[in-house]
């Protein structure tokens, strides 16, 4: 019985050791339960949304400040005519637009009805559909605390318009997320195993001994994964078009060279994971973690940035997924051009010359 209390001892002092394995015991939960917590919810807060008050007058303003008060809203700009609606939209500075008719006091006064139009960015059209009935919430409110000093029954109209996905089809939301999961996964995960696998082995030090320089091994290892990418991503986009009638409103080609910038992006952080894993099973937990959770839950996929904390918004800037899931649906969707998506395609370009760039130094070390 002693030898056994004393083997049980030796396993608790190899696990408090070994730095990794009490993270993976006790941080991962932590940290997962914290994610899981704050970026999993169907409200909404802060949402950046545009007004144009073509009355401006005593009756507009009260609603306006009255919805910029809420925890719900966030007044990004004011514009002055139809045309920038269309704008600010295509640039996604705005989920929303809140349109008051001309004359509104007057026409409430004098016919005791007036219009507010509330239209939204469907692109994600649970979000769309949330931010329309919390702001017809607040101009309810708004119609019951001027209609209990009065004898009239004062009526505001809310009625809105969905923009890019006016049916309001889910189908348009996920296929960018679920392109953007599967290139990730092919990508980063399967080259990161790869390269592991053939450390694990000893062979990869052979390969690096052979007549072919470092950079030329991991290149070729990494070239057959890009053709799967885009091979999937093909593959993807046609079912997509002809199975699930996904419109493509802007170029084929632009979606393409967007789509090859991102699994090189992909690539290069799949190399940078392998640098610092020993084994198989290492880059498979970081991949896992770092990357798949994050994608799907930080990246704006199924749930608004916008309504998650501060801290989870700052860490999403660094998710290569949010850029490429903007891009997706600014091309598809919108219709937009690089115009309108340069920042985000910027983005992607400068993650993967760090991604590399790190990963070449960290060989050199290893190489050492």
């Amino acid at each position: 019985m002693k030898r056994f209390i004393g083997f049980i001892k030796k396993e608790f002092y190899h696990i408090f050791r070994d730095k990794r394995s009490l993270f993976i015991l006790f941080g991962m939960p932590i940290a997962q339960i914290l994610l899981f917590g704050f970026a999993i919810t169907n409200e909404i807060n802060n949402v950046d949304i545009a007004i144009f008050d073509k009355s401006n007058d005593a009756t507009t303003q009260e609603i306006i400040q009255k919805i910029s008060a809420s925890k719900y809203f966030s007044i990004k700009q004011n514009i002055t005519n139809e045309a920038e609606i269309e704008t600010v939209f295509q640039k996604g500075n705005v989920l929303a637009v809140l349109v008051f008719e001309k004359d509104f006091k007057k026409n409430l006064t004098k016919d005791n009805a007036a219009k507010v139009h509330v239209i939204t960015d469907a692109t994600d059209p649970n979000t769309a559909n949330s931010i329309t009935n919390y702001i017809s919430a607040i101009i309810g409110s708004y119609q019951k605390e001027i209609n209990k000093n009065s004898t009239l029954e004062y009526q505001i109209e809310t009625k809105s318009r969905m923009v890019y996905n006016p049916e309001l089809k889910s189908v348009f939301m996920f296929v960018p997320g679920v392109m953007t999961i599967i290139l990730m996964l092919v990508s980063a995960m399967m080259t990161s195993i790869s390269i592991t696998r053939e450390k694990e082995l000893g062979t990869m030090e052979i390969l690096l001994v052979s007549p072919l320089k470092p950079f030329q091994v991991i290149i070729g290892k990494v070239i057959p994964y890009i053709f799967l990418s885009i091979i999937n991503a093909v593959v993807i986009v046609i079912l997509s078009i002809f199975i699930f009638k996904m419109p493509v409103q802007g170029s084929l080609f632009l979606l393409a060279l967007e789509s090859v910038l991102f699994i090189i992006t992909s690539l290069s952080l799949g190399i940078l994971i392998s640098t610092v894993s020993a084994t198989q099973q290492t880059a498979m937990m970081i991949s896992l973690m770092g990357l798949m959770l994050p994608t799907i839950l930080l990246s704006g996929f199924i749930f608004p940035i916008s309504s998650m904390p501060l801290p989870l918004q700052v860490i999403s800037n660094i998710i290569p997924a949010k850029w490429f899931i903007l891009i997706l649906k600014g091309i598809m969707l919108k219709g937009v051009g690089l115009a309108f998506i340069w920042k985000e395609t910027l983005i992607l370009f400068g993650m993967t010359l760090f991604f590399i760039a790190l990963s070449v130094k960290k060989y050199k070390i290893r190489l050492e």
